[in-house]
């Protein structure tokens, strides 16, 4: 089962009758002032959210199944950490605003390193991310492609060469529409 949530204005994440059967999402540009509540869709594959407007990623913490995460925009959240708990994840797309990518802002993270201990990350994508040092430690075995902006050319020359992942985007979403 899929759930659309597209522009809603409601400022609570709205009551879902049979959240285990959910296997798909995409909440974009809505008003819930949390996002808490998918804590309760545990056998979520995929996951397309605009405007992460919670302070942690703590959410995302039991959603042992998630294979696809794409976040486009999350300015009160730093901390990777729940993301390193996602073990089946094999795409991530971490992103601004364009707007903010466009004038040079970034989204501060504390650090990158709970995303490189993802044992089945093929695909990745910072765009306007970063932790303090705007270094890339990532070491991973399984990456097949990266996309990096906001970050010295100097160091992702050296992360592309060092890894052997290609410069190329991340696949779009599959919905599970079934």
């Amino acid at each position: 089962m899929h759930i659309e949530l597209m522009r809603e204005k409601a400022s609570v994440f709205p009551l879902v009758e049979t959240p285990l059967a959910v296997r798909s999402a995409c909440i974009w540009h809505c008003n819930y002032k949390s996002l808490a509540s998918l804590s309760a869709f545990s056998n979520l594959q995929t996951l397309v959210v605009a405007n992460w407007l919670d302070t942690s990623f703590d959410a995302l913490e039991g959603l042992d199944y998630l294979r696809y995460l794409s976040v486009l925009h999350f300015p009160h959240a730093s901390d990777l950490s729940p993301l390193g708990g996602l073990h089946r994840l094999e795409v991530l797309r971490l992103s601004s605003l364009p707007s903010w990518d466009a004038s040079g802002k970034v989204l501060n993270v504390l650090s990158l390193a709970p995303i490189a201990l993802l044992p089945n990350l093929q695909h990745l994508e910072l765009f306007g991310v970063c932790p303090p040092d705007r270094l890339l430690p990532f070491e991973s075995r399984s990456l097949k492609s990266a996309r990096f902006s906001k970050y010295p050319q100097t160091e992702v020359a050296r992360f592309y060469e060092r890894t052997g992942t290609a410069n190329a985007y991340a696949p779009e979403p599959a919905y599970d529409v079934a």
